[in-house]
């Protein structure tokens, strides 16, 4: 209303003036909401943020149905492709099931979280306990088995207390040694609201990435998704964890969807993470956790590895201790070092925080966590580093400690071609560019920086066993804006 000049001067056809010579007028707003479980009141505000005076409100609006099944996402459980994981919300804490294949079903494991759990401090009070809290409701989860590897199957999860899901279809991702795979990374995405709302956290680009995405889905084109790090910028607003749910869901419903812990879900003051920033809003890593039950060894370990195709993924938290005696670098060590390069001849190397950007950090700890795990990459000739933090795209040289160890050629079509028979060193790529506010690039870059996009959009790969085409898309005009390959 402060956008019409005309509302507030009475001028509008609609205003009409009482008896007491005031000016009346009525307007109307769309809000998109989503199935919180709980009842929304709309709230009439004036004075801005700092100076907030409520005007009037509503009366509750009630969901139809609070114990709805809903936000149904897949993940892969092993690198067989015969099982994966399907975890979704509802209202209600009764077992529910899935129904797939040839009348195969499976009942849920029910979980939920606290406000206890959450994590605050003396010196900064926290969204997630004090100011942001919102019940998640019951998460359940539950596996379907006896799959084959990329093969399509459908399936609905409810209940007939509760009512159930569409009919959805969804694929399997190849089982590991196999030759091919087809997959998209991205991190940083968050959501985009649907309506003129102004949150603490919007990520305008998330849209659009997602929409982009799930025509690649949709086209049968991908086996899996990865997101690694900063998931649905909630950060202890716990409603907006329902947000980026409903968001995600045309993309991962349908494909396996694997994930990494980033900063905006597990770093707090006091609570274990090795970056003491508030980012998480108190949320430490526990509604992470749950939402997004990965193959990880234990609780708020959350690093594990998978593979898929000809591909090894090596995937870890940044933001737990990865100094050389930490648990984590030892399970690096081990992971890494067991790949057999026959069977997967590709390692990829995921984690949230970046060893190289152009976009200096402040944070010396960055740093010594390039000191400490970059020989590591080395030695176990990694092929490629995949990260996000930085928002931005932004590709290297073969690198290592800070120096281009070999040179892209260009093949024959004039694409970058890195000789991954004579290896060097790893190619490290950011691809933070999937929701968050761009960051732009200084003027003056190091040598390692090949390639530099300040645009929204997802990394997208093909791996056979002797060539792993790599391209960036841009979201809104679906264009690839850089692609290169590796060869064995």
């Amino acid at each position: 209303m402060k956008n019409d000049p005309n509302y507030l001067s009475c001028k509008n056809k609609e205003c009409k003036t009482n008896e007491d010579g005031k000016c009346t007028c009525s307007g109307s707003i769309k809000f998109h909401v989503v199935n919180i479980r709980s009842d929304i009141e709309f709230v009439f505000l004036s004075g801005g943020f700092l100076n907030p005076c409520v005007v009037g409100r509503s009366t509750p609006v009630s969901f139809a149905n609070p114990k709805k099944p809903l936000y149904g996402h897949l993940s892969s459980i092993d690198s067989t492709g015969t099982s994966m994981r399907l975890t979704w919300v509802s209202g209600d804490k009764q077992p529910q099931q899935i129904q797939y294949g040839d009348g195969k079903t499976a009942t849920s494991v029910v979980t939920t979280f606290s406000q206890n759990d959450m994590c605050t401090s003396s010196v900064l009070p926290s969204p997630a306990i004090d100011f942001g809290w919102h019940d998640p409701g019951y998460i359940h989860s539950a596996l379907m088995t006896g799959l084959k590897p990329l093969s399509t199957f459908s399936y609905r999860y409810g209940s007939n207390s509760v009512g159930w899901s569409e009919q959805i279809q969804f694929s399997t991702p190849p089982a590991g040694g196999s030759d091919e795979l087809k997959f998209i990374v991205y991190g940083d995405m968050g959501k985009t609201p649907l309506d003129a709302s102004e949150e603490h956290y919007i990520q305008p680009g998330a849209l659009s990435v997602i929409k982009a995405i799930a025509n690649d889905v949709n086209s049968s084109n991908i086996n899996s998704v990865f997101h690694i790090g900063d998931i649905s910028y909630a950060t202890g607003f716990l409603v907006e964890w329902d947000f980026f749910l409903s968001l995600i869901n045309p993309v991962a419903s349908r494909v396996s969807y694997m994930t990494a812990i980033g900063n905006h879900e597990r770093d707090y003051i006091n609570s274990g993470s090795i970056y003491v920033t508030p980012d998480s809003g108190g949320e430490c890593g526990v509604p992470y956790e749950t939402y997004f039950q990965m193959p990880t060894a234990a609780k708020d370990k959350p690093w594990y590895s998978i593979e898929q195709g000809s591909v090894h993924f090596t995937i870890i938290s940044t933001e737990h201790d990865w100094s050389e005696k930490s648990e984590q670098y030892q399970w690096m060590q081990k992971d890494m070092a067991s790949v057999n390069r026959q069977k997967t001849p590709w390692l990829i190397f995921m984690g949230h925080r970046q060893m190289y950007s152009s976009c200096h950090s402040l944070l010396s700890t960055e740093e010594l966590f390039k000191d400490s795990v970059e020989p590591l990459l080395l030695e176990n000739k990694v092929d490629l580093v995949l990260v996000g933090h930085v928002h931005n795209y932004e590709r290297t040289c073969s690198v290592f400690q800070g120096e281009c160890k070999a040179m892209p050629t260009k093949d024959k079509n004039g694409v970058d071609t890195y000789n991954g028979r004579n290896y060097s060193a790893p190619v490290h790529v950011v691809i933070g560019m999937a929701g968050f506010s761009l960051d732009k690039f200084p003027d003056q870059v190091e040598k390692w920086s090949l390639k530099r996009i300040s645009e929204y959009g997802y990394f997208r790969a093909h791996a056979t066993r002797n060539d792993l085409n790599l391209e960036f898309v841009v979201s809104d005009t679906r264009e690839v804006k850089d692609s290169f390959h590796i060869t064995k």
